[in-house]
């Protein structure tokens, strides 16, 4: 499913930043731009407008003021200079609130919440059931899809990740925790304040240490009481 999105922004820098960032994303189609809110009113007028990217500082009436004047308004990301207005932002039941410069990561983990969105509100109908199978991840100059099931576990270093998955490794500017947010709960779970697994691909457990492929990862005194209830779920079975 395809988000449809418009730009509302003063500035043409930011428009054609934020329009190639979107070009990246192959869930997200922009269907219009607009310098200023009033411009936009026609682009609203039109079904299907799912998101807006909506700067705040803008001539003739502000980003705020015009979020303010419609009536059941589609989802909101705000982009502004102004980190002080995100306060009230958020008081607006704004989606996500992104302050320029705008870096691509910053930019995903915002479209990834509008996704979420999308995805809850929209009914799915049993005979076309839609495949939340996977996700995009920005590794250096590249945007990389990853399937859950190929993902065994994930490593922390500081402000960067491991992926440790079937084919190989990917390193990505992301913090662990940032990542376990995004993780399906039900498939992955934390074990140690440096690792994530896929539960799936647990082979076996023994003592404080889990086999997956060819690793041995450390269960850690605080996450094993949880860990080991989320991964054997009463599927234990006993004598």
């Amino acid at each position: 499913m395809k988000i449809k999105c418009i730009i509302i922004d003063d500035e043409p820098i930011a428009r054609k930043l934020l329009e190639e960032f979107i070009m990246e994303l192959d869930f997200l189609e922009l269907i219009g731009k607009a310098e200023n809110p009033l411009r936009a009113a026609p682009l609203l007028e039109e079904p299907g407008v799912d998101l807006i990217f909506l700067d705040i500082n803008m001539p003739k009436l502000n980003g705020m003021d015009f979020l303010k004047s419609l009536h059941n308004p589609p989802a909101v990301i705000m982009t502004t200079a102004y980190p002080e207005h995100a306060v009230e932002g958020f008081a607006l039941d704004v989606l996500d609130y992104l302050v320029k410069p705008i870096s691509f990561e910053r930019f995903v983990k915002a479209c990834m919440k509008a996704r979420s969105r999308a995805t809850i509100n929209t009914p799915v109908l049993t005979s076309t059931p839609v495949k939340n199978d996977h996700f995009f991840i920005k590794c250096e100059s590249s945007i990389e899809k990853v399937y859950y099931h190929d993902l065994l576990y994930v490593e922390g270093l500081l402000n960067y990740i491991i992926l440790h998955t079937v084919s190989g490794k990917m390193i990505v500017y992301m913090t662990l925790k940032s990542m376990l947010e995004q993780l399906p709960k039900e498939l992955f779970i934390k074990v140690h304040k440096s690792y994530i697994v896929n539960m799936e691909k647990i082979k076996s457990i023994e003592g404080n240490s889990i086999k997956i492929g060819s690793a041995a990862i450390t269960i850690s005194q605080n996450c094993r009481e949880e860990a080991m209830k989320m991964i054997l779920q009463n599927k234990m079975f006993n004598r």
